[in-house]
């Protein structure tokens, strides 16, 4: 339920920017997500969990990025991806 209105907000930044920062933390949500579910089913997939450290290390960077830009768009696309606000910024 949640990854169709993920798709769908990827979709509608795409049109404006496809660099932007939230853009690209939206993609690397929608990536954590289908990789959440593939391990699911796939437990000892090792190169894939090394993936998501990646991926999860390079969105913690580009949010971390976005709150010291802009503290309200960081605000607002935390809240929209229902993930947590990180302790350090």
């Amino acid at each position: 339920m949640v990854k169709n209105s993920l798709i769908f907000i990827s979709q509608e930044n795409k049109k404006q920017n496809p660099g932007s920062v939230e853009f690209q933390i939206v993609s690397f949500t929608n990536k954590i997500r289908r990789l959440t579910s593939h391990f699911e089913l796939h437990r000892k997939d090792y190169l894939s969990q090394r993936g998501l450290r990646k991926i999860l290390e390079k969105r913690k960077r580009l949010l971390s990025y976005l709150a010291k830009k802009s503290i309200l768009r960081y605000k607002k696309l935390i809240s929209q991806l229902d993930i947590r606000e990180s302790k350090t910024r």
